[in-house]
């Protein structure tokens, strides 16, 4: 789950994080009252979506040479102005593609006299088996395009779990990026406090791009960008009423619903199938025959009909699904429980659409038998290659 940013400094505020004084706004009204809150009189009024890149981004009502995402304001009225071009307003950036996302509030924060951009996250390392620092001099940038460039300028300190943030690993990253004097001391609390944070709020993922060296020698957190693992919710009520559904497909929010592994693609050949790596080869064979798929569905390998029925209708939801390929493997899931609910869902919400479907193992002659005797226009598939061909040349 993402949040926004602002909601990811409070998070982080509540650790004991240094970050600005901000408020979020959804409304042009409520700006003028943001800034007089503020010391000012430097104002930042940031576009609050769940994207990067925000600065760099674009809005698609202003054309090509209005200003980005995130801008300064040097006095409440500058403020209120840049509001009123943002607030409504569809923002492009690198990571949102050419949809945009519609800027439905803002964060109006206090100006920070910036020294130093640095750049800082934590994540799962994946070949340790721990999480880790990741920490680079180049803040402010494309981490990516530093990665590929200048990859020397990144390094990575992998935290032990016995023992948490050491001593030893704020050297660490005090060194990498040669923090002395004031930045050096806050850096002995803040490093251990992101790390508690991430922890105990079961984080995927915190970002903090830039993480600034001020002019007075202090440290402050001026962006973060935070995921928690979905599967770790429950332990988290508080994080879980930080869900904006309005930055969220609707589609999936659906799929959430019902348990299921639902991920929205740029496709028109709609996927359902049991098992991630079922889902993926199936996605892969759509393409070598020459379309895209609609979606990634896992539907599990312990659904029901009800589920089964659910994952189709919001497959079917989708209108640039132009074909439907149910793929299944039964092991646990059994080949006529996914029949029965195809049958129900189609009965149910109809069929407009091509559909193949590739049955094998557990009950799969019986699962065939239950389409076959259905009525309704289901095309069988030997095998996953032959349903590929067959839903590709359907959908032409």
């Amino acid at each position: 789950m993402n949040i926004h940013e602002y909601q990811a400094k409070q998070v982080l505020k509540g650790f004991g994080a240094p970050v600005a004084a901000g408020v979020a706004v959804t409304s042009v009204d409520q700006v003028e009252a943001a800034a007089k809150s503020l010391p000012g009189p430097l104002y930042v009024v940031k576009s609050q979506i769940h994207a990067g890149g925000r600065g760099k981004g674009k809005f698609k009502e202003l054309g090509p040479d209005a200003k980005g995402g995130v801008r300064l304001a040097f006095s409440v009225e500058e403020a209120v102005a840049h509001a009123k071009e943002m607030l409504g307003n569809t923002l492009v950036t690198a990571q949102t593609g050419d949809a945009g996302k519609q800027v439905n509030r803002l964060y109006i924060e206090d100006g920070a006299d910036i020294e130093r951009e640095l750049y800082c996250s934590l994540l799962v390392d994946r070949a340790h088996g721990r999480i880790a620092y990741v920490v680079s001099t180049e803040g402010g940038m494309d981490i990516e395009a530093v990665a590929h460039d200048t990859p020397d300028k990144i390094q990575t300190i992998v935290i032990d779990p016995e023992t948490g943030v050491t001593e030893a690993d704020v050297a660490a990253i005090n060194a990498a990026y040669g923090l002395t004097g004031a930045a050096a001391e806050d850096g002995k609390s803040l490093f251990p406090i992101l790390y508690k944070a991430f922890v105990e709020t079961d984080m995927d993922m915190l970002e903090v791009n830039p993480l600034i060296v001020m002019k007075d020698g202090h440290l402050r957190v001026l962006d973060a960008k935070v995921s928690f693992d979905g599967n770790a919710l429950f332990r988290h009520e508080d994080i879980k009423t930080l869900r904006d559904e309005t930055e969220e497909d609707a589609k999936e929010i659906e799929a959430s619903k019902w348990d299921l592994a639902y991920v929205s693609l740029d496709g028109n050949i709609g996927c359902m199938v049991n098992g991630a790596g079922l889902a993926m080869a199936t996605m892969d064979i759509i393409k070598l025959y020459g379309k895209e798929p609609a979606n990634f569905c896992d539907v599990g390998g312990g659904a029901g009909k009800d589920k089964v029925a659910a994952a189709f209708k919001i497959i079917t939801a989708d209108p640039n699904v132009q074909g439907i390929l149910v793929n299944i493997f039964g092991g646990i899931m059994k080949c006529d429980v996914i029949a029965e609910g195809v049958v129900a869902a189609v009965k149910e919400v109809g069929l407009k659409v091509p559909l193949v479907v590739r049955l094998e193992g557990t009950n799969a002659e019986l699962g065939k038998k239950i389409l076959n005797e259905s009525g309704l226009a289901i095309t069988a598939a030997d095998d996953l290659d032959d349903a590929a061909q067959k839903i590709v040349a359907a959908v032409g």
